[in-house]
C-alpha cells in the first residue's frame, strides 16, 4: 500500500470488485479521452480472481481518498522497450478533478516503480488536448518527448497521442533536491 496525505494507492480488493466494475463501466465519467467500449464484468471477475490484475505484464491500483472511496485507478505496464514502463491513470468522478488525486498517485507510482524495481524509463501517453493529463504528468516531472500522430483509435476517431517520459537519473534529481 502506499499513502500520502491525500489518497491511498493500493491492489484491489475482493471486496471493492462490484464497486470497481461498475465505476470502470461507467461511460458518463470517461470523457473523450477513453475508450466507450464496455469490460464485461464476468471477464473482469474470472481476470480478477485469475492473478488479481496483477502480472508480470502489468499491475492495476486502485486510488482511495482519505475516506476509503474509490477515486481512480492507476496501473503501469509494458512498453514498447525492454527498459520502460507505460503508466496510465483515470479518475473516475469529474467533479473530483484538480484536487490532486491523480497527480499524487502518479507520484506515488513513480516512486515505487524507482525504489523496487530496475526500471530505467517511465512513460505516459496521453491526449494533446487532455490538458488535464498533460498537467498532471508535467507536475510530476515528465518531459514531453513528442507526439505519435493518429496512434489511438478512440470513439470512432484517430487521435494524436503525447509522449511524456520520466527517466531515473531525473527521477532521483528530484528526490534530492
Amino acid at each position: 500500500m502506499l499513502k500520502s496525505l491525500r489518497c491511498t494507492v493500493r491492489h484491489l480488493l475482493n471486496t471493492d470488485l462490484n464497486t470497481f466494475i461498475a465505476l470502470v463501466n461507467d461511460l458518463p465519467s470517461r470523457g473523450d479521452y477513453f475508450s466507450s467500449h464496455f469490460k464485461s464484468p464476468e471477464a473482469m471477475r474470472r481476470e480478477f480472481l485469475q492473478n488479481g490484475f496483477v502480472s508480470e505484464d502489468s499491475e492495476l491500483f486502485v486510488v482511495e481518498d482519505q475516506l476509503h472511496h474509490i477515486v481512480g485507478v492507476v496501473t503501469h505496464f509494458k512498453s514498447r522497450t525492454p527498459v520502460s514502463r507505460e503508466i496510465g491513470y483515470r479518475l473516475f468522478d469529474p467533479s473530483l478533478a484538480g484536487q490532486g488525486y491523480t497527480t499524487e498517485a502518479l507520484r506515488l507510482l513513480c516512486d515505487y516503480l524507482f525504489k523496487v524495481h530496475t526500471w530505467h524509463r517511465l512513460e505516459v501517453l496521453s491526449a494533446p488536448q487532455n490538458e488535464a493529463s498533460v498537467r498532471v504528468a508535467q507536475k510530476c516531472g515528465f518531459s514531453e518527448e513528442g507526439t505519435l500522430r493518429q496512434a489511438f483509435f478512440i470513439n470512432g476517431h484517430y487521435q494524436d497521442v503525447k509522449v511524456f517520459s520520466l527517466l531515473r537519473p531525473e527521477w532521483e534529481r528530484l528526490h534530492s533536491a
